[in-house]
């Protein structure tokens, strides 16, 4: 009995341990059979964790736009899926340069992005505004299949927030790998030959979050087989980029539609959806978003000054010298007269940040914060960038970048332009007064520009040269009706003109200009503001004190829309400044030695005062061949295009062989150059002379002599005209049988140099983009070859001629020499 309990216990657990057995292998095989089927991430590496896993207590966490959680070297963004599918504006500069590679702050790219979830990836998308159509438009779906929103950059899942309403990535591959768009422009790639990043040289130096903004800072190390000579790591390149990611309004602001003859910074889009048989541009301005109170429409409509919903605000940079923060300051705030004449009161003022201990969090990086920033840097300049809404061109933020050395600037022009008349210019340290005013008018300008204005060169040519003499016009009026013009200081002012104005302010032009841009068109749209917009425009047709001029590069097509010059003739305003050089070269060693110190100031105001009469003879040689460009619409009468009049043309062309070709012996003033230079005073005279003959002998500036003629005939100021002009004044010894002395021996055989050139010129294409604008001619169909052949052929024979004449011997080798030269060129063979 007791065998068979035994017996029937051990069946019992056999088949127990077998069922057993069987079971667990049942189980594990279904187990496995489930993965097949079922996605659990938390078992993968790299996949979605819950969220403790990613962000732990080992993170650091900067709230802001995203909240950005740090841990060594990695950085996590948390997206609220608020923010999703929000266009952020990506701008981004290049922050500091390695020596060589000029300076810090330039704007390389600026992109709109949206952040999107796409499965189990975020994406950055890259968003074009470029081409548009409106939505209710069947042309709109053509227009987005061709405007595909490429992806910059994906990012896989890393977790969601507890509550699930964000989305955890790891964004540090963005900034420290080499992403192209956000890193050294591609422009200087190519030049220095970039080939790679190193990696193990590149990484993010900080990454900080705001309310309304992103800012990061890297450093990036690059291979480079052409790195400047002067980078400290050869064959590699470092550089330390920023990038803004800015989150944009999500209702953009009503934009105003842009006008070429009110100056203005603009931006704009091809409409597919306008009505025109043709795809068009569409261009609104950049400006701030200014608007009236709801409670003070009313006040508005009457007339009265009112503030705006939102003021414009700018801090004076803590680092900034405490001396120069009122006058920083004073410049900001002299445009509120001008916003009042676009009916706002107090819309632009300046504050002092507030300290740490008021404010710890207050930083100049937050977008909510416009900032003049002082740098200390040896960089003579100051400049004014704004980053604004593609979309709109609503403004969001502005940063004055204010170089220390800019002091350096001031007082060199003020110097070398005012010292004649004005004794506290006449020292290389000003008094704290002096200085405070100049640096008011620089701080004026580049707030202008950041208000959405651009440079109106146009603007100085309004005032008759004569005027700026008059101490009763000058106070009324400034030196120009615009601060946005390079008008710089009053060098036309003579010693016995008491009490005139030294510098342009806030302008009349300016005033119209902030009207026209800022001013609330009340219940209306953008299209519907043209009409308003054109009629305040016509109100002012003709005046110049209104006109805007383009700044103009490398061909200065227009002679009234100049950098730096004054008054409405180039000529009569050159010839007071000279006069006032003339004052100045004799005390200029007084004015600028001390006892015990060398004479490096001496060089320096030296250099500036020949620099400043190349200026002048500039502004003179533009009229030759100048044509006026005045912006019309088709209401308006008269031409666009006008060409400058022969007698000032052929005024010019004198004034040119009376200061210039006609040796300028008053800078060669030996008690200064033997105390700066062991040689060189001829080479001063002759660049000045060589400089003058390549503005005025330009192929396209002939080839425009040569249409005005062929259009105007005897009205016209011809290409013979010049040539005879020329000929007379720079080879006079020819004709009143004179000695050649040094000097115009170097001007003569620099003529037939040029002349030379002429007749190797090629052809030359046309260009018109606004800035730069270059004439198109073909030198070889042209009249340009057979006049300068002419030319030749009538100095040798002049200078044949001029051989039997009774001049001396170097007088004669050198007629002898010009006369080979000129066979070489006719004859090359």
């Amino acid at each position: 009995m007791i065998k068979k309990i035994i017996s029937n216990l051990l069946l019992l657990t056999f088949i127990f341990a077998f069922s057993g057995e069987v079971k667990a292998q049942f189980w594990k095989k279904k187990k496995k059979e489930d993965s097949k089927d079922t996605v659990k991430p938390k078992s993968k590496k790299g996949g979605i964790l819950a969220y403790d896993k990613v962000v732990t207590k080992e993170h650091k966490t900067d709230e802001g736009l995203f909240k950005v959680h740090q841990k060594d070297e990695e950085y996590l963004f948390e997206i609220e899926d608020s923010l999703l599918n929000r266009e952020v504006l990506m701008v981004t500069r290049i922050a500091k340069t390695a020596s060589g590679i000029g300076f810090g702050g330039g704007k390389t790219n600026t992109q709109v992005l949206r952040w999107q979830k796409q499965g189990k990836k975020i994406l950055l998308r890259v968003v074009s505004h470029n081409v548009v159509a409106d939505s209710i438009l069947p042309v709109h779906e053509a227009v987005v299949n061709s405007n595909f929103e490429p992806i910059l950059f994906a990012f896989p899942i890393k977790a969601f927030s507890k509550d699930s309403t964000a989305t955890v990535i790891d964004a540090t591959a963005l900034f420290t790998e080499d992403v192209k768009t956000i890193g050294f422009p591609v422009s200087q790639r190519k030049l220095y030959q970039i080939t790679r990043l190193e990696k193990d040289r590149s990484y993010i130096q900080r990454l900080n979050s705001y309310p309304l903004n992103i800012e990061v800072r890297h450093v990036k190390t690059y291979t480079a087989n052409k790195a400047p000579a002067t980078a400290s790591t050869v064959g590699a390149i470092s550089v330390e980029m920023s990038n803004s990611m800015v989150l944009l309004p999500k209702e953009p602001m009503r934009r105003r539609y842009f006008d070429q003859r009110v100056g203005w910074f603009s931006r704009g889009q091809t409409d597919y959806g306008l009505k025109a048989q043709k795809s068009k541009r569409v261009t609104y301005l950049d400006r701030w978003r200014l608007e009236v109170k709801d409670e003070d429409i009313e006040k508005f409509k009457r007339g009265e000054l009112v503030e705006p919903k939102k003021q414009i605000v700018y801090y004076v940079d803590r680092a900034t010298p405490e001396e120069w923060v009122p006058y920083i300051k004073q410049g900001i705030e002299d445009w509120q007269v001008a916003f009042e004449a676009a009916g706002f009161k107090n819309a632009i003022i300046a504050k002092t940040p507030p300290t740490k201990e008021e404010d710890p969090d207050w930083s100049p990086e937050d977008i909510r914060y416009s900032v003049v920033r002082y740098l200390a840097s040896p960089i003579p300049n100051a400049n004014g960038p704004h980053v604004s809404d593609p979309r709109s061109g609503e403004i969001l933020e502005s940063d004055i970048n204010w170089y220390h050395n800019v002091m350096t600037l001031l007082r060199n022009w003020f110097f070398i332009q005012t010292a004649a008349i004005n004794p506290e210019a006449r020292s290389t340290s000003f008094k704290t007064e002096t200085m405070g005013r100049l640096i008011r008018f620089v701080s004026s300008h580049e707030v202008g520009h950041t208000l959405g204005l651009p440079h109106n060169m146009g603007s100085s040519v309004a005032y008759p040269v004569d005027s700026l003499r008059s101490a009763t016009f000058t106070k009324k009026f400034g030196t120009a009706p615009s601060i946005m013009d390079y008008a710089r200081f009053n060098y036309v002012a003579q010693p016995e003109d008491k009490g005139v104005a030294l510098m342009p302010e806030i302008g009349p032009y300016d005033k119209y200009s902030i009207s026209w841009g800022y001013r609330p068109i009340l219940n209306t749209t953008a299209k519907g503001e043209k009409e308003t917009l054109n009629k305040w425009i016509l109100k002012h047709a003709g005046d110049p004190v209104y006109r805007f001029g383009s700044q103009q590069v490398l061909n200065n097509l227009d002679p009234s829309s100049l950098t730096e010059d004054l008054g409405d003739d180039a000529m009569k305003a050159s010839l007071y400044g000279i006069k006032n050089l003339k004052r100045i070269m004799p005390k200029l060693k007084e004015w600028t030695t001390e006892e015990g110190e060398n004479y490096d100031e001496l060089a320096t105001m030296y250099k500036e005062l020949t620099s400043q009469f190349n200026r002048y003879i500039g502004h003179v040689s533009s009229n030759i061949g100048g044509v006026y460009e005045n912006f019309k619409t088709a209401e308006q009468e008269g031409a666009v295009y006008t060409y400058v009049t022969k007698d000032k043309q052929k005024r010019a062309v004198q004034f040119l062989i009376n200061q210039v070709f006609t040796t300028p012996t008053w800078l060669l003033d030996t008690d200064i150059l033997d105390k700066i230079q062991f040689s060189g005073s001829d080479v001063k005279i002759r660049d000045l002379q060589i400089i003058s003959f390549n503005r005025v002998m330009r192929t396209g500036r002939i080839a425009r002599l040569l249409e005005n003629e062929a259009l105007n005939g005897d009205k016209a100021y011809t290409f013979m005209d010049l040539m005879t002009d020329f000929r007379k004044g720079i080879f006079t010894e020819l004709y009143s049988r004179k000695s050649i002395d040094t000097y115009r021996r170097n001007l003569q055989r620099t003529y037939i140099i040029k002349l030379a050139s002429l007749m190797d010129a090629k052809k030359q294409g046309f260009i018109n983009i606004g800035i730069l604008k270059v004439t198109a001619v073909d030198a070889d169909i042209s009249d340009i070859k057979p006049v300068v052949r002419g030319e030749l052929n009538r100095i040798k024979r002049d200078a044949n001629r001029a051989l039997n004449s009774s001049i001396n011997t170097i007088s004669k080798y050198h007629l002898r020499d010009l006369i080979k030269r000129i066979d070489l060129i006719l004859d090359p063979k």
